[in-house]
């Protein structure tokens, strides 16, 4: 019976079991940092269709006669002309005054539901929340 134990070859159960332990906590770490850079990336699409609404906005305020901001609701795709929002990204307009204009803008991916304000006067954006 020595002698089949001293033939047989494989891993014992302990040395499985430290494996499978290591591989759970690389796993735990790179979700943590892949979470990490996908809400990063949201965050990104909401600030990058800010800052291309606000510019349409620009555009169609020198177009107009006599000059006038797009009107309060949701920008959509060639609304106003020269806007393509990302998939997933909303943004709204608030009603304009003469001078100036507030948008927001909110993504579906994010679970906590921030918000994001580009004010025309400033032309800074907010939020309200990281998203995560």
């Amino acid at each position: 019976m020595s002698k089949l134990r001293q033939n047989q070859v494989g891993f014992t159960l302990i040395e499985l079991l430290v494996v499978v332990a290591i591989i759970g906590i690389l796993a735990a770490i790179a979700m943590t940092n892949f979470l990490a850079y996908r809400a990063r990336g949201f965050e990104s699409q909401v600030t990058s269709d800010l800052r291309n609404a606000a510019s349409a906005n620009e555009a169609w305020f020198a177009s107009t006669n006599p000059s006038v901001y797009m009107p309060a609701g949701n920008f959509t795709p060639g609304v106003p002309p020269g806007f393509s929002p990302t998939a997933g990204v909303t943004v709204t307009a608030a009603a304009p005054t003469a001078a100036n204009f507030v948008l927001t803008a909110t993504h579906v991916n994010c679970a906590n539901n921030p918000t994001w304000t580009f004010t025309s006067t400033t032309g800074q954006i907010t939020r309200t929340a990281p998203c995560s």
